[in-house]
C-alpha cells in the first residue's frame, strides 16, 4: 500500500468537507481517509471540530463536499439508512435508550439482521467482546455504569454489522481504567479486519492503538500523524492549550 493507499484500499474518503451551523463554518474544507482494515484517529482540543466532522460525515448538519464508502459517493441523508450502508456512528454521549433494557438496546440495534441465527451470531460477538452486557440483559440501561453504557453503546452498533465503525469520543466521562478497556476492545476490533474512524481527546492513548491520525485546530487539519514516529506528545500537545 502506497503511503496515500488506493481506490482499491479506500474505505472512506472525505474531500473537502466542510460543515456549518447557521452562519458559523465550523468545519472548514478537510480532506480525511480511511483505509482496509485501518484505525484512524481525529485528535484536537475543545471546539477543534473533531464532532462537526463526524455529523457531517453522516449528514447530520449542513455540510458540503464529498464522502465516498468504498467508492461510492454516501448522499446527504438520514443515519439509519447510512447504516444500512454499512457505515455506523457511535455519537458522543453514547446515545443509549436509558428506560429500555440492555437487550432491548441491542435489538435495535439488529433491526436489519434478517434471520434470527444472524441476529444470534451478531450477539455472541458483542458478548465475547464485552462479557458484562451479558450478564446484565434485563438490567435497565440507564442504571449501568458510565463505562458499560459506552459498552452497550458500541455493542448496538455492531449489531448493525457494520462495514466501518465511527467512533465520537469514547472515553469522554469515563475513568482512566476504563478507558483502557474500552480502547483496547476497540483495538481489538479492528485486528479482527473492521476499519474504524475515532474522534479522542486523550491523544496518548488513541495513538497507541491507531495507525494513522489527523490532528484538527480550529475546524481545519493541520497535521497528519504517523504514531510510529511520534517520540514526544509535546510536538502536539501545544495545540490543546492554545
Amino acid at each position: 500500500m502506497t503511503e496515500a493507499g488506493s481506490a482499491a484500499t479506500r474505505v472512506l474518503d472525505v474531500a473537502g468537507l466542510s460543515a456549518r451551523y447557521g452562519h458559523i463554518e465550523a468545519l472548514h474544507p478537510t480532506d480525511v481517509r480511511v483505509e482496509d482494515r485501518e484505525l484512524v484517529a481525529i485528535l484536537g482540543p475543545n471546539g477543534a471540530g473533531k464532532s462537526t466532522l463526524m455529523r457531517a460525515i453522516m449528514g447530520l448538519v449542513e455540510n458540503a463536499g464529498t464522502v465516498r464508502f468504498r467508492g461510492r459517493p454516501l448522499p446527504r441523508r438520514a443515519p439509519e439508512a447510512c447504516a444500512a450502508d454499512g457505515v455506523v456512528l457511535v455519537p458522543e454521549g453514547r446515545g443509549i435508550f436509558g428506560p429500555m433494557s440492555v437487550a432491548e438496546n441491542l435489538e435495535l440495534g439488529a433491526y436489519l439482521s434478517g434471520s434470527k441465527a444472524e441476529f444470534e451470531r451478531r450477539q455472541e460477538r458483542v458478548f465475547s467482546l464485552f462479557p458484562r452486557l451479558k450478564e446484565r440483559l434485563s438490567q435497565v440501561a440507564g442504571s449501568l455504569s458510565g463505562g458499560e453504557q459506552q459498552m452497550l453503546a458500541i455493542g448496538r452498533a455492531l449489531m448493525s454489522d457494520p462495514k466501518i465503525l465511527l467512533l465520537d469520543e469514547p472515553s469522554l466521562g469515563l475513568a482512566p481504567r476504563v478507558v483502557e478497556e474500552i480502547l483496547g476492545s476497540l483495538s481489538a476490533l479492528n485486528r479482527e479486519g473492521l476499519p474504524i474512524l475515532l474522534v479522542e481527546q486523550k491523544a496518548p492513548l488513541a495513538l497507541k492503538i491507531a495507525q494513522r491520525a489527523y490532528l484538527l485546530s480550529v475546524g481545519r487539519v493541520i497535521a497528519e500523524i504517523d504514531p510510529r514516529k511520534v517520540s514526544s506528545y509535546d510536538e502536539i500537545a501545544h495545540y490543546y492549550l492554545s
